[in-house]
């Protein structure tokens, strides 16, 4: 079992950055891959960045360029580095660690763009 607690959202102008941490707590961080998405009230929840085990990478094609994903095994951290926040960033971002049929949500952080 992994628990996951995301901190680091805001109220931001457009334009300006955030980085978001997700913390795991449990054993194994290492073999999840650790995403984050995102939703907005009447939408469903959306990829915006994804961490393979080995590291690799992939994006939302709305983020490329502006968001970069990491982690941190040692510290059983994955963040979220957000720069050029557009308005249309706004929303409650979310981290997720997969492996295998095992799927593990935090509770979410708010991130508001705003001028």
């Amino acid at each position: 079992q992994v628990q996951l607690t995301e901190s680091g959202g805001g109220l931001v102008q457009p334009g300006g950055s955030l980085r978001l941490s997700c913390a795991a707590s449990g054993s194994g961080f290492s073999t999840y891959a650790m995403g984050w998405y995102r939703q907005v009230p009447g939408k469903q929840r959306e990829l915006v960045a994804r961490i393979t085990r080995g590291g690799d990478t992939n994006y939302a094609d709305s983020v490329k360029g502006r968001f970069t994903i990491s982690r941190d095994n040692a510290k059983n951290t994955v963040y979220l580095e957000m720069n050029s926040l557009q308005l249309d960033d706004t929303a409650v971002y979310f981290c997720n660690a997969g492996r295998f049929t095992s799927s593990y949500w935090g509770q979410g952080t708010q991130v508001t763009v705003s001028s």
